[in-house]
């Protein structure tokens, strides 16, 4: 999303401002990144942005479960979901029409193929065993592995099948009815679990595994080589690609699903996490899933990642060169070329994609939660809308003008509402606003509001390339939020201003935009500065708009404050305490945000500080009493006191030599009045200087000096 103020008011906009602030904001919705935040029903996206028509989407059958695990085709068109949590097995054939073909024992179908003898093989969880389905759905148990799960089938060339399970990570090659665990192991693997099995057009075997995210290859003989030793926990999914690639869609840890999926549930569809900034697709370290592509040489390379977005499958996309992806984010189904390019091809807003498939010119998926097949590609639909994120405008606005780029049938409709996510309370859809050259918004004042882009297919490129929204948000006060007070004799001054191209001033774009901080975020630099007393606040004005401050003061018993210092632009202040009485004052500090709004619809806000001491009087200090003298020890007493504040530390020096501290007869010093007794050593005759320096609690001082003979 990219917002930018400008400084001129648009002429369509014809309103009252006296609420209002007097900028007019532009909201742009012009990236994918700000795109992919909305619901695309019938639309794709493409990786720069571009709305354009979806291929046409079919729903073929609603299974009345919530998952779909497992899905295949036969030769003759029919495609079988193995489903959880009742562990049924539905047939639909190649017109949509289904039925339940098979309900086995146990809770979840987690995997299944058709065997060379076209049979259906089933791999069920959590029990570990595989059944083999006839043609009129009876079932038989095939295969026990004694294993908890059964996480994936694959046919091998000889017609033997070959089993992943977990919890222990085995692959069994079974080559009929009789054939016993211990003599069918293929593979023993150290891993925790074989999520996935793949074969090529050459009998090679290729498996997935969960916890260490291997990818292994086996030879028609059987022997294990390991083609990637991935940086995330597990390998998910795996597809062949036409010209032998091997992709893998490797999930992180909080994406993992290889724990028994039959017990978890599916999160339902939420608005995705925002992208971290744009890294390297090869730097794996916050990833929730990534694609690799291993290539026939070897050769292995990251085509795709993202923090925000879980895969649960792949298939291989040999028209776009690369592979689709389902996910959980909103049920898409997105394409990721070789080069790391990335489409939204379409939105189910179901759970997630579960499985992915080719099926002739066209994909059959599936999804969970709820369990549907659907199929989808070749012609575009005829019509698909897309619905924008929310815009918020921080408080009511009044929604100026709406335009667009786009290029064949494609019209906008906007709406506008004061709860975060649109629901009953907001405003019906408005009519369709059909010149991209831009209209005047007809929805009501309100806090937020989405737009509807409705593209229809009319023999030509249909596409939306950008849409952008006027508005002024409802002027809202600023808000004082704190008052810091430095201690006596600290003094604020400014830090040398950032020089700024003063084109970037007068254009009215935000210096931030080309990387400069806010002037306010420069703190004031700390000096020494003799009875100084400073105030530093902090302001926030939620209107985005330029403040100004007032400061006023006055004596704690006084009625009026006294304007002290007007139109500051900085956020700090420092009183030289000399110029003023001393006594205990209070100060407010007034926000203002004149400068962005014209001064009949400019507001302020305010804060009063805790009460600051001002005390400019030294202490008073005198000896009292004579000098006493004990052996080669004189005794000499002094009294100090202030009227305004209370007696903090006191020193001594003899002969103008190092100070020496010396503390209260009492003990503690503490009050107005205090009393200091000094015993010093005199080894000899003479005279000798004695001075005693006393601070107040303001860094107030005063001193007193005593001659004494011996």
């Amino acid at each position: 999303m990219k917002i930018q103020k400008f400084a001129i008011f648009f002429a369509l906009l014809v309103i009252s401002i006296s609420t209002f602030a007097a900028e007019p904001v532009i909201w742009t919705v012009d990236t994918r990144t700000e795109v992919v935040r909305g619901d695309s029903k019938g639309v794709s996206i493409n990786e720069t942005g571009t709305i354009s028509l979806a291929p046409k989407v079919s729903e073929l059958f609603k299974t009345d479960q919530s998952y779909i695990w497992s899905s295949i085709t036969d030769s003759n068109g029919n495609t079988f979901l193995g489903t959880g949590n009742d562990g049924k097995i539905f047939k639909v054939d190649a017109s949509g029409k289904g039925s339940l073909f098979s309900d086995l024992a146990e809770l979840d179908v987690s995997a299944m193929t058709i065997g060379k003898d076209g049979n259906l093989y089933a791999g069920t969880s959590p029990d570990g065993k595989v059944y083999r389905v006839l043609n009129d759905g009876k079932a038989e148990v095939y295969f026990d592995s004694s294993d908890k799960y059964i996480w994936s089938l694959a046919v091998l060339g000889d017609g033997s099948l070959a089993v992943g399970t977990g919890e222990n990570g085995k692959i069994y090659r079974v080559k009929n009815a009789n054939a016993k665990p211990e003599d069918s192991i293929l593979f023993d693997s150290s891993d925790s679990h074989i999520i996935c099995l793949a074969t090529d057009k050459q009998g090679n075997l290729y498996a997935g595994t969960d916890s260490k995210g291997l990818v292994l290859k086996f030879s028609p003989d059987g022997k294990p080589f390991a083609l990637l030793d991935a940086s995330l926990r597990e390998i998910h999914d795996i597809a062949i690609g036409a010209d032998g690639s091997v992709y893998a869609l490797a999930l992180s840890d909080s994406a993992s699903a290889s724990k028994p999926v039959a017990t978890e549930a599916v999160s339902p569809a939420t608005e995705p996490t925002p992208e971290l900034p744009a890294k390297s697709r090869y730097d794996l370290t916050t990833a929730k899933s990534a694609i690799f592509r291993i290539l026939p040489d070897g050769k292995s390379e990251v085509i795709w990642n993202s923090s925000s977005i879980t895969g649960f499958s792949i298939a291989s996309n040999q028209a776009r060169n690369g592979v689709l992806l389902g996910t959980s984010d909103k049920g898409r189904i997105l394409n990721i070329t070789n080069d790391g390019s990335e489409t939204l091809v379409l939105q189910t807003n179901e759970g997630q994609i579960s499985t992915i498939k080719t099926s002739g010119n066209s994909f059959l998926a599936t999804s969970s939660n709820q369990g549907k097949l659907y199929r989808f590609g070749g012609e575009s639909l005829a019509e698909g809308t897309y619905e924008s994120p929310v815009k918020d405008a921080k408080s009511t606005a009044l929604w100026g003008r709406i335009w667009w780029r786009s290029s064949g049938n494609v019209s906008l409709q906007s709406r506008t509402g004061n709860t975060e996510k649109p629901d009953e309370t907001w405003s019906n859809w408005s009519e369709v606003y059909s010149d991209q050259k831009g209209g005047q918004i007809s929805s009501p004042k309100a806090r937020f509001l989405q737009w509807r882009a409705t593209l229809k297919n009319q023999g030509g490129n249909t596409n939306l390339n950008e849409v952008s929204v006027s508005y002024l948000a409802a002027n809202i006060a600023p808000e004082v939020l704190s008052i810091q007070i430095t201690p006596t004799n600290v003094g604020l001054a400014a830090n040398p201003p950032m020089i700024i191209d003063p084109n970037i001033e007068t254009s009215g774009i935000d210096p931030q935009v080309f990387g400069l901080p806010p002037a306010m975020t420069i703190p004031p630099r700390k000096l020494y500065q003799r009875g100084a007393k400073s105030l530093m606040w902090t302001a926030e004005d939620r209107n985005g708009d330029k403040l100004v401050y007032e400061l006023y003061y006055k004596e704690v018993s006084e009625s009026a404050f006294k304007l002290l210092r007007g139109d500051l632009s900085d956020n700090f202040f420092t009183l030289d305490g000399l110029a003023v009485a001393d006594g205990r004052y209070i100060f407010k500090v007034i926000a203002k945000d004149s400068p962005s709004n014209p001064i009949p619809q400019s507001l302020a806000g305010e804060r009063i500080s805790e009460m600051i001491e001002v005390d400019n009087s030294q202490p008073v200090v005198f000896v009292v009493g004579t000098t006493q003298f004990i052996a080669e020890k004189a005794r000499v007493s002094f009294e100090a006191s202030d009227t305004t504040s209370f007696i903090k530390r006191a020193e001594y020096s003899l002969d103008g030599g190092n100070w020496q501290a010396v503390y209260a007869d009492d003990g503690i010093s503490d009050s107005g009045k205090e009393r200091f007794t000094i015993e010093v050593s005199l080894p000899k005759s003479g005279e000798y200087s004695i001075t005693l320096r006393v601070f107040d609690s303001q860094g107030n001082v005063g001193n007193a000096r005593i001659l004494v003979k011996k």
